[in-house]
């Protein structure tokens, strides 16, 4: 199949990339500058430098392609999310640049338009497992809101007669992934600290196997999946593992700050969500190899520690 990934060189987009080349895809994939092409050329795709909010720059990267996946994001350091308009990029790329996507998408006749999301859009469900029935809240919370909006363009490519698919992500970790390298170093410094008790699950999903499931959505039927493991944990728990992994201090609890919950997107990253992804794997046949951060922290330690 023919393939187009608008944020081929971002965490997720190379892990894709990868994928897609080992499952005998042929793939081009966003790049700018010398650099992010040559990365690009090294996984098997082919670099396109190309405006993503440029309507007919887009189109004519697109034809010709019977798939379109957009997992363009330009997520914050850990430290600046609180910061006014740091994910107003991120935001845009969710949705206007979604549109943009799908218009081309819609112009070329793919077959297929795969467009990246976030589990975090659900309502807090305390111990419950997540299915993607449950419901929603981003209230207040422009990037939930963005996040939510943008899945639409999905839908109005399924209801134009292709396969829209979106994939909802737990949080990405893994041994180059920013925050992940944020992790270690606090843990090294013996400062991770949970706010509260920590006993709100949190999903994630190891970054290879993030890719992974994006090659294999370009078989699913129409629809939002959750992609994350197969075992989320609370939060204490998670931090536990980092710490055991690495030998680093145990975590410290302290009791939550209030202007924490204030700031959107940390207030959505406090709700417990003990997510499901029975449905994508029942519907592509996709199971993570990492099934739970425990084991994913090994696997960093001994990439890290050598």
């Amino acid at each position: 199949m023919n393939v187009f990934v608008a944020g081929g060189t971002g965490v997720l987009g190379r892990a894709a990339l990868g994928a897609l080349v080992d499952a005998g895809h042929r793939v081009s994939a966003t790049a700018r500058g010398p650099g992010k092409a040559a990365l690009v050329r090294g996984l098997g795709g082919e670099p396109v430098e190309v405006d993503l909010y440029d309507s007919a720059a887009v189109r004519r990267a697109v034809a010709g392609c019977e798939a379109v996946l957009r997992l363009t994001t330009r997520i914050p350091p850990a430290s600046e999310m609180g910061r006014p308009g740091v994910w107003d990029e991120t935001n845009r790329l969710r949705t206007e640049g979604a549109r943009v996507l799908v218009d081309a998408a819609l112009a070329a006749g793919a077959a297929v338009y795969v467009h990246e999301s976030i589990v975090f859009v659900y309502a807090d469900a305390g111990a419950a497992w997540i299915t993607e029935e449950a419901a929603t809240d981003v209230a207040g919370s422009a990037v939930l809101e963005a996040a939510l909006g943008g899945e639409e363009e999905a839908a109005r490519f399924a209801r134009s007669g292709g396969r829209g698919v979106v994939l909802r992500f737990g949080r990405l970790y893994g041994p180059v992934e920013p925050f992940t390298l944020d992790v270690i170093a606090q843990a090294r410094r013996g400062a991770l600290e949970v706010a509260g008790a920590g006993g709100h699950y949190t999903p994630w999903i190891y970054v290879p196997d993030a890719g992974c499931a994006v090659a294999a959505s370009l078989d699913a039927p129409s629809g939002t999946y959750n992609v994350c493991d197969d075992e989320p944990v609370p939060l204490a728990d998670y931090l536990h593992a980092v710490a055991t992994a690495l030998g680093a201090p145990p975590s410290r609890r302290r009791p939550p700050r209030d202007e924490e919950a204030a700031v959107a997107p940390r207030a959505s990253l406090r709700r417990s969500l003990r997510v499901s992804n029975a449905r994508f794997k029942a519907a592509t046949g996709w199971a993570p190899v990492v099934r739970n951060a425990r084991d994913g922290w090994r696997l960093i330690a001994g990439s890290v520690l050598g």
